[in-house]
């Protein structure tokens, strides 16, 4: 067991906590989606966001048996469990990001610690600092096309692929879960900034949100 000592950042439930969005919401409005929207944008907030850095046997055989899914098997991968609420996506050489539902990333963590024992390795819980944000909707791709610097075209950005990259002169990973969907893992400090941003390219497409 790893002597690292790790407590669970996530507040008492009796307290309230608000999305990294709150604002956002009050400051810019939130456009109803409707009938004419060709985009819908869908904030997935207090998600568990976790990077792992290791080896990847090591990690891989440690994901395998606590989260039930395997590391990436290639760069820029993503996988996901079958309901589409836990993710994994490869990063760098030797990092990866663990997304899991609110309030399953102090106990995911405690057991991957537990699991990977002496093992060379590092746990961060990133969740306070990082939101997720869907696009949808037969513009998505088009919005994306003119916010960030990497080709998301079909061919070159396929079902299953994420990458880091610059977006609205922010960083952002984009990511490609299934065929309809978008995602967008943004810095909590971007929040408010790439909102807008998505807000404005998006008026074009009649963008929508869901709350």
């Amino acid at each position: 067991m790893s002597n690292a000592a790790t407590f669970d950042t996530r507040t008492d439930s009796a307290i309230p906590v608000e999305s990294p969005l709150a604002y956002s919401y009050l400051r810019s409005g939130v456009p109803a989606a409707g009938p004419q929207s060709r985009v819908i944008l869908r904030e997935r907030a207090l998600l568990g966001h976790l990077v792992l850095r290791g080896g990847a046997i090591v990690l891989d055989e440690a994901v395998r048996e606590v989260l039930g899914l395997g590391l990436p098997g290639q760069p820029q991968g993503l996988v996901q469990d079958a309901s589409g609420e836990r993710s994994i996506q490869w990063l760098s050489p030797d990092e990866w990001l663990v997304i899991v539902p609110g309030g399953e990333e102090f106990e995911l963590e405690t057991r991957l610690r537990e699991r990977l024992a002496d093992a060379h390795y590092a746990i961060s819980d990133v969740s306070g600092g990082q939101t997720l944000l869907e696009l949808s909707g037969e513009a998505a791709r088009e919005l994306l096309m003119k916010s960030a610097i990497y080709d998301v075209h079909p061919s070159h950005f396929p079902v299953g692929k994420g990458v880091t990259t610059v977006f609205a002169k922010a960083t952002a990973i984009i990511r490609r879960p299934s065929e309809e969907r978008w995602e967008l893992v943004i810095r909590r400090s971007f929040a408010d900034y790439l909102y807008r941003w998505l807000l404005d390219a998006g008026a074009e497409y009649g963008i929508g949100v869901v709350r």
